[in-house]
């Protein structure tokens, strides 16, 4: 198994006393810190956690249901990953959880190792997703630092166009652009155009999920 993220943590969420005890069982004797909840609404109650972590999510339950759940935190600046279980899975309700973003859908009673592979997937995920997200909150920081004439430039830049067709198309001096270019590439610290381009497709990522 792979070592577990520091600072991660499982959530359970599951109407079913019995169920929560067996789950959390699992988890924690797998060196997991976790913490469970009896329903969605008490989930949803906690403040936000900051760090790696994955929800175990029941399907059925009062009140909002499993992937009721999952529609709501799909509005979330970050989705945690979930792994849903449940004991009335199907074909369509599994297809449609795994296409809104679902790690796995186990259908008990599955296997204790079943649900801790889920579990590192899920974790490893968020980690892959945070450290993502942790540049692109940078990349962001240093896009603000950009005058409006520099932000026309950055967008032309990325685009491929040369000095003299950007100066073109915003009707200026090809030495002005140059100056432009020279403090886009300061300040957002890029070492290379591809840099740059890097950059401005990790802030389309950012609108298109907006």
């Amino acid at each position: 198994m792979t070592p577990t993220p520091a600072g991660a943590m499982v959530f359970i969420v599951d109407d079913d006393p019995s169920v929560r005890k067996s789950l959390m069982r699992v988890v924690t004797s797998a060196g997991y810190s976790a913490e469970d909840f009896a329903s969605a609404q008490q989930f949803l109650a906690r403040p936000p956690f900051v760090g790696p972590s994955c929800l175990v999510l029941d399907v059925r339950m009062p009140g909002l249901t499993g992937p009721d759940l999952q529609e709501t935190l799909a509005g979330a600046a970050h989705r945690i990953p979930i792994v849903f279980v449940t004991a009335h899975g199907d074909i369509p309700m599994s297809v449609k959880a795994m296409r809104a973003g679902a790690v796995d859908f186990l259908t008990k009673p599955f296997e204790p190792d079943s649900l801790l592979q889920a579990i590192e997937r899920a974790l490893t995920k968020d980690v892959r997703d945070l450290s993502e997200e942790g540049r692109t909150t940078e990349v962001v920081r240093r896009v603000k630092r950009l005058t409006p004439r520099e932000m026309q430039v950055f967008a032309l830049v990325v685009t491929g166009m040369l000095n003299k067709q950007i100066a073109g198309v915003l009707g200026t001096a090809e030495k002005t652009v140059k100056v432009h270019r020279a403090q886009v590439m300061h300040k957002m610290q890029a070492d290379s155009l591809a840099t740059l381009v890097r950059m401005a497709d990790s802030l389309g990522s950012v609108a298109a999920r907006n």
